[in-house]
């Protein structure tokens, strides 16, 4: 049957498939459809299974299991570029700095085939962007998740994208690249400033998701740090913030003294500087889960805090529902023109959706009062 241009299939375990991985049960009774196409599919999320959504690639199957299949319509080989309004921060022959609203995805994907950055890039830079990203990818260096707003650099040419890639292969680590993030985060992190050198490779449980992983599990996992600032505190003392210097205190001034707990342990919320020395999938977002304080707005990562939720007044509860998304943006952005040599920093303002959040949880009363 078909649903919306997809079509669904549904597979039945034969005796052959006893105790055998789904993914390989699947390439052999869906000849059509390659191996990767359906490792592709499961990570995805298409593949379900007695009524849930079966994400692991090594998931055994016995004969008799109904698998549900959820096959996308074949993508174009070659996105169209589309006339799609792009926020310009930067623009020259050899690259663009784009701030980037939330709800775009940056390259096409399943699911995700039109309407995308890279389609609204086709149509603003017509044949000048740089290939080495493919066709599906054409000049993208880095990406931001979906609901990520903020700043993002593509590559028009080839050589910019060579010297752009090895800046962010080094991480910021030889003082080229700067990628500094602003994020509203549950509760308040322990130390006013920190580092979260957590690795981190695709869950176990879900491979949609990922998870922070031992190296010695074999899970691919990758090193991943991350450093956070607590610029301020929502919900608990009012003086708390100027007592501790929040938001003037820098990384490098020395050791981190522990948040005084009068102030702080009753807050709801705070806003974090983040700054990364290595870019994972959903790193910001799992590093700060893993210590126990999930972004605000984030369903994926944050549905353990849910029930955090009754300590928002009626104000904030209104202005997050209105976000709909994780409390994350790219505020900073800068690299070293691979051209002219100059360092270029750039700096995006927060969007109308969160600074409605803060402003309301700055304004933070119990839902009681």
């Amino acid at each position: 049957m078909t649903d919306g241009g997809r079509q669904v299939v549904e597979i039945v375990v034969d005796t052959a498939g006893d105790r055998q991985r789904i993914d390989a049960v699947l390439a052999r009774l869906l000849p059509d459809i390659s191996r990767a196409r359906v490792q592709a599919l499961i990570d995805g999320g298409n593949v379900r299974m007695g009524g849930r959504t079966i994400g692991e690639r090594k998931h055994r199957v016995k004969p008799g299991d109904v698998i549900e299949v959820n096959v996308p319509p074949p993508m174009d080989p070659e996105p169209k570029g589309e006339h799609i309004e792009l926020n310009v921060v930067f623009e020259d022959a050899d690259l663009i700095v784009i701030d980037k609203p939330a709800g775009v995805v940056v390259h096409p994907a399943a699911g995700h085939e039109s309407g995308t950055l890279v389609n609204a890039l086709i149509a603003h830079c017509g044949d000048s962007l740089s290939g080495i990203g493919g066709v599906r990818r054409p000049g993208i260096v880095h990406r931001l998740d979906k609901d990520t707003s903020g700043l993002l650099v593509v590559a028009k040419a080839d050589a910019a994208h060579r010297a752009l890639a090895d800046q962010f292969a080094a991480h910021g680590r030889d003082g080229r690249l700067i990628r500094s993030y602003r994020a509203v985060c549950w509760r308040v992190p322990d130390r006013m400033h920190g580092t979260i050198d957590a690795p981190l490779g695709r869950s176990s449980q879900n491979r949609t998701r990922i998870s922070v992983r031992r190296a010695s599990e074999g899970s691919g996992a990758r090193a991943a740090i991350t450093h956070y600032d607590v610029l301020e505190v929502f919900g608990g003392d009012p003086l708390a913030s100027d007592r501790l210097g929040i938001g003037r205190a820098k990384r490098n001034a020395g050791p981190s003294p522990a948040l005084a707990l009068h102030g702080s342990q009753h807050a709801i919320a705070a806003l974090l500087r983040l700054d990364l020395e290595t870019g994972r999938t959903h790193q910001i977002r799992v590093h700060l889960a893993h210590i126990g304080h999930p972004l605000l707005g984030d369903a994926v990562y944050g549905a353990g805090f849910r029930a955090s939720q009754r300590l928002l007044n009626p104000q904030e509860e209104d202005a997050l529902k209105a976000l709909g998304r994780q409390a994350l943006h790219a505020a900073e952005l800068g690299f070293v023109h691979p051209k002219t040599g100059e360092q270029m920093v750039f700096e995006s303002p927060l969007p109308a959706d969160l600074l409605r959040l803060i402003e309301a949880l700055r304004c933070h009363h119990q839902p009681d009062d």
